[in-house]
């Protein structure tokens, strides 16, 4: 196979007869790229023949890796999806691998298909909560895991060099009833005995297929809040992140009197919470109170969140009094998934709303809806509580939403490897930050800096797009947080790589 081209224009000859790839597609876990919008004049990075050469060189890599030649691929509802599925599957095929094509799916439908066809390999064509215009696919050869680095670094050296390997043996199968079954497995056994009224939130995205018929399922009212659906994202974009979805489910929860509100991404492997008083839990604080709840039915717990997420989860005095500990790592669902399995984690949180559950609560792979009914059985087990009565039995911290200033994927390393630098030096010199000492660093993905009354900021280049990510979090007042912010805002400020904040505080 030839060489794919990073520079050709759409509209052309040759967009229609090469394979157009542009390299930082390939991502730290997953790989996306922008394939267009009618709306945008932003340029393709990716065309179908590149992603007929992404799926050859999946295959290739199959091989190599000695992995039975199965894969499971399934797409989310976007207008392009089935047609970049379809060129994906014919370079897996080309590659010799025998394709079980599951359909319109979630993620987290695709992960289950894994084990319940008993195929090794998956693709999911997604790009989860990005916006309209992107593509994806993330990529595992081992469930419950997805790719690392490492898995990624040598796709790409296959794909964009052009060494991929034809092979015979490729064939495919439609498979039909997947999503019945997995929605029947998620309901199985599970009933909620609580009378609860819930807002199911799915921003027109693929989660409207899923969500409220499983949520039905386990006894609980469900009202549907933009599950039709549209590729076009009339409303809002499916992201449980983003303020316009939250207050839609906000404006629900007041409008009909629910006890919660709980929304899906584009691809339904995350859940975000708006209490029954409508006001938003990040997902980090909800993960502390699943935390709670299952470290009372299995004591001594092991838990692994995200280094986005709050301290709570290493001095709640619930926990500790549980006896359950935490490990804070990589941000990435496919970090979390890993190092959860890893360690013997019992869940695995990331403040971004993926939630990892291992046996004997779930296969170890993260599912929104699973998130979901393991919140409302929180609830079930608390029959007198609310969902704000367990927000407020947390301790107080002020926190920030994640922020995102822009920064070109070309340069987004190399400006946190020099905040890194910058704040290394600041510790070793005794520098203080709000007229305090620097009590911690944690370098394991970009920086946390964690202060002497344990406000802390954390600066790390996003996986997934052409950002930084900003969180902050005081644990003694708003202002500290907000402080705490001004400071990471003032250094980063020195950087003209770096753009525009998509919202600050």
């Amino acid at each position: 196979m030839r060489k794919p081209k990073s520079d050709i224009k759409s509209n052309t000859a040759l967009y229609e007869t090469q394979a157009l790839i542009k390299p930082t597609g390939f991502r730290e876990y997953d790989a996306r790229w922008w394939f267009g919008h009618p709306e945008s004049d932003k340029p393709s990075e990716i065309n179908l023949y590149g992603i007929q050469t992404l799926g050859a060189s999946l295959g290739t890599l199959i091989h190599e890796l000695g992995i039975e030649p199965k894969i499971v691929v399934g797409h989310d509802y976007r207008s392009y999806s089935l047609s970049i599925k379809q060129a994906l599957i014919v370079g897996l095929m080309s590659a010799g691998i025998e394709v079980s094509d599951i359909g319109l799916a979630l993620s987290p439908t695709a992960y289950f298909a894994q084990f319940a066809l008993d195929v090794p390999c998956v693709a999911m064509v997604t790009a989860s909560h990005n916006t309209n215009g992107w593509t994806g696919v993330k990529m595992g050869v081992e469930k419950p895991l997805t790719f690392g680095p490492v898995e990624m670094s040598r796709l790409k050296e296959i794909a964009l060099s052009g060494k991929t390997v034809t092979r015979s043996g490729g064939g495919y199968k439609f498979i039909d009833d997947v999503a019945t079954l997995y929605m029947r497995d998620l309901a199985a056994n599970i009933k909620i005995k609580r009378k609860l009224k819930v807002v199911a939130a799915c921003g027109n995205g693929t989660a409207g297929y899923f969500a409220p018929h499983v949520l039905d399922k386990i006894g609980v009212e469900v009202i549907p809040v933009q599950c039709d659906l549209d590729h076009n994202f009339p409303n809002y974009n499916p992201n449980p992140e983003d303020m316009k979805m939250l207050h839609a489910m906000r404006d629900a929860v007041m409008r009909y009197g629910a006890d919660l509100a709980v929304g899906f991404d584009g691809d339904g492997d995350r859940c975000g919470v708006v209490d029954n008083e409508g006001e938003e839990i990040f997902a980090d604080k909800v993960g502390v109170m699943l935390a709670r709840d299952l470290s009372a039915e299995f004591p001594n717990a092991q838990f692994v969140a995200d280094v986005k997420s709050t301290g709570l989860y290493a001095t709640d005095p619930v926990l500790m009094a549980n006896g359950a500990k935490t490990d804070y790592w990589k941000t990435g669902h496919s970090y979390i998934k890993r190092r959860s399995k890893e360690i013997g984690a019992l869940v695995g949180f990331e403040k971004s709303g993926h939630y990892f559950f291992n046996a004997p609560i779930g296969r170890g792979y993260d599912d929104g809806i699973l998130s979901a009914i393991a919140i409302l059985q929180m609830l079930d087990r608390n029959p007198d509580k609310s969902m704000a009565d367990l927000r407020r039995a947390l301790p107080k911290t002020w926190g920030s939403p994640t922020m995102s200033p822009y920064c070109a994927d070309e340069t987004k390393y190399g400006v946190v490897d020099k905040v890194i630098e910058e704040y290394q030096q600041a510790f070793k010199n005794g520098d203080k930050l709000l007229g305090q000492s620097i009590r911690d660093i944690n370098t394991v993905n970009g920086v946390r800096v964690t202060l002497e009354d344990g406000t802390w900021g954390l600066v790390r280049a996003s996986s997934n797009t052409p950002n930084l990510v900003v969180v902050v979090e005081s644990p003694t007042s708003e202002e500290n947080k907000t402080g705490m912010f001004r400071e990471i805002e003032a250094r980063l400020a020195k950087y003209e790589e770096i753009g525009e904040y998509d919202q600050k505080i």
